[in-house]
């Protein structure tokens, strides 16, 4: 018995496995950088409140000139903040600047979190 030859529409499908392959792997990560939904206007009014205590160091507009290693924070995308705060808050993270970030971060929740990321990726970043 021969094997069968694939049609065109096998082939077509085949073709476009790696297009969906790469939409499915940027959609599980987030929307990647720059392309996540924005948040609820009430979401980034919750964390324009919890950003107080931040101020002092990455500074009202989150691009802080303090101190030189200071991380600008403005824009920065949602998902790469809550990573960030819940692992310092939880002690996960090591690093220069985890001792003076594990502080503010223990009295925050996963809402509060989630709220603050919102805020500080709608801050302008300057292009």
């Amino acid at each position: 018995m021969r094997p069968r030859r694939p049609t065109a529409a096998f082939a077509r499908r085949r073709a476009a496995a790696p297009r969906i392959a790469a939409v499915l792997a940027v959609a599980a990560a987030g929307f990647g950088p720059g392309l996540s939904l924005p948040a609820p206007p009430a979401a980034i009014a919750a964390g324009r409140d919890k950003f107080a205590p931040c101020v002092t160091c990455h500074g009202s507009d989150g691009r802080s000139t303090v101190v030189p290693q200071y991380p600008k924070i403005a824009g920065q995308s949602a998902p790469y903040v809550v990573n960030a705060l819940k692992a310092y808050r939880d002690g996960r993270r090591l690093g220069t600047f985890a001792s003076m970030m594990a502080a503010p971060t223990k009295s925050l929740s996963d809402t509060d979190i989630e709220s603050l990321a919102a805020y500080i990726e709608s801050l302008d970043v300057p292009k």
